[in-house]
């Protein structure tokens, strides 16, 4: 996998496949293999930026450099470090913010943007992810391994988990991810900052817009994506299945969506 360095970091990214540049950022806690799971496409070209204080992607940054505007930065680097002029541009969670960020700082290097299951509006620390920052205290307090096991004993994820079991474990595995406790302070500020100043910024942006989201999830909101679709003039909402009826499911759901978006731009 190849590497570049721009601020003082050395970013790891995934660039797999040939044809039309599709730039799909990964989910909070995540990395490339997350995006590289959910969308491969013959006609496309896959990049996803291991973000800072993710994935292969070091040192760990200063806590001041994990904001959602620095993120698309580093895309920007990463792009530009690729000689590319314009892509597409989307995100799973987090990665949805930070394309999302990219697109109303950087219009003239965006043709289309993809909005996969966000989990930010444009309020820092909304309720659906302060249970992030407790994580983080966890991790901190009494390391990685007790951490989880006081965390899955907690009212707070037993009551998530009655409701949202998939849900639960899928949060609780940011206790078990690469460099955990090296990369902790992410959880604390990535939930803390927020994509965009305020919703009506989102009438800027001027690209066809697909947003992907779901029901029952504890922290993707699927009213988050229907704000998103009527704030972005001309987005398109599609209603995806969730991971606690069937993920496999999900992911062919969004493998289809996304493939059907972006072949006008294919076939032009």
């Amino acid at each position: 996998m190849p590497f570049f360095t721009s601020d003082s970091s050395t970013f790891h990214y995934l660039d797999a496949g040939a044809g039309l540049p599709f730039v799909f950022q990964h989910g909070l806690g995540g990395d490339h293999h997350q995006t590289q799971d959910t969308f491969a496409s013959p006609q496309f070209r896959l990049l996803t930026l291991d973000c800072r204080g993710h994935g292969e992607t070091h040192p760990a940054s200063a806590p001041d450099k994990l904001t959602f505007s620095q993120f698309a930065d580093d895309v920007l680097a990463m792009i530009d470090h690729l000689n590319m002029q314009q892509v597409v541009i989307g995100g799973i969670s987090m990665g949805s913010g930070v394309a999302l960020n990219f697109a109303l700082r950087y219009p003239q290097r965006v043709r289309r943007l993809v909005l996969v299951r966000p989990a930010w509006l444009c309020e820092p620390l909304p309720v659906n992810l302060q249970i992030y920052p407790r994580i983080a205290d966890l991790i901190r307090r009494v390391g990685t391994v007790q951490g989880r096991a006081q965390f899955i004993q907690s009212t707070e994820y037993l009551e998530i988990e009655r409701t949202f079991p998939v849900g639960a474990a899928s949060i609780a595995k940011q206790f078990e991810r690469p460099h955990a406790a090296e990369y902790v302070d992410v959880l604390e500020r990535i939930p803390a900052d927020a994509p965009c100043l305020n919703q009506g910024d989102l009438a800027q942006i001027r690209v066809p817009t697909l947003v992907l989201a779901n029901e029952l999830d504890p922290v993707h909101p699927f009213q988050y994506g229907e704000v998103l679709a009527q704030a972005i003039p001309g987005a398109t909402l599609t209603s995806i299945t969730s991971k606690e009826i069937d993920a496999q499911q999900q992911a062919r759901e969004i493998q289809q969506a996304v493939d059907a978006f972006l072949a006008a731009l294919t076939n032009a």
